[in-house]
């Protein structure tokens, strides 16, 4: 069998790095052309962007950016990557997935997925052993909805799913707590699973 080196992948989710990016010299970009254009000489307005530039460093991407710096997800058929670590699909109870996606629920809350905003919210991914990690999205309803089918799909279809959750038991999926220690509820505690 050739590998071919390309997967399949059915979610993506950027760091947001060159979004906020260009939302930062759009933003020094407007004020330089406002100022040079109607309040100032254009020699004034070169100012507006060494500006930007100045204070992209410590603002742009040491507060907006480095705290979301973690939302980077990718899932594929096998696997589900977070940043650089890998979570791979037999480690993840795509049953459990299937069943709440038919149901419309997630597993933190009863609040049906379609009632979702779009806004940063964490979506818990339940595995075989009972926990479920969290994991941030800025769109969490675009994610349960391609995960959800995906699950679906690959546990036979909605009828499959059905009879196997009514069949089967497993246990309840509980949010893995933060280790106590020195770095309470660091991105390392949720992702201690994938070793």
């Amino acid at each position: 069998m050739a590998m071919t080196g390309k997967r399949r992948v059915l979610y993506r989710q950027g760091s947001g790095f060159w979004r906020m990016t260009a939302r930062w010299a759009l933003a020094f970009g407007a004020l330089s052309l406002l100022d040079g254009g109607l309040l100032r000489s254009w020699g004034d307005a070169v100012v507006w962007p060494m500006i930007g530039v100045l204070l992209w460093v410590p603002f742009g991407i040491g507060v907006v950016w480095y705290p979301k710096k973690d939302q980077r997800v990718e899932l594929t058929a096998r696997e589900l990557r977070v940043r650089r670590k890998r979570l791979p699909m037999e480690k993840v109870n795509l049953l459990h997935v299937a069943r709440l996606w038919l149901e419309g629920r997630a597993t933190a809350d009863d609040q049906p997925v379609g009632e979702w905003a779009r806004f940063d919210r964490v979506v818990w991914v339940p595995l075989r052993d009972g926990r479920a990690f969290g994991v941030e999205f800025r769109d969490p309803a675009a994610f349960a909805k391609v995960f959800g089918a995906f699950a679906v799909a690959a546990c036979g279809g909605p009828d499959v799913v059905r009879a196997r959750a009514a069949a089967e038991t497993y246990p309840d999926p509980r949010p893995m707590r933060a280790r106590p220690g020195e770095d309470a509820g660091s991105w390392l505690d949720v992702l201690d699973v994938f070793n």
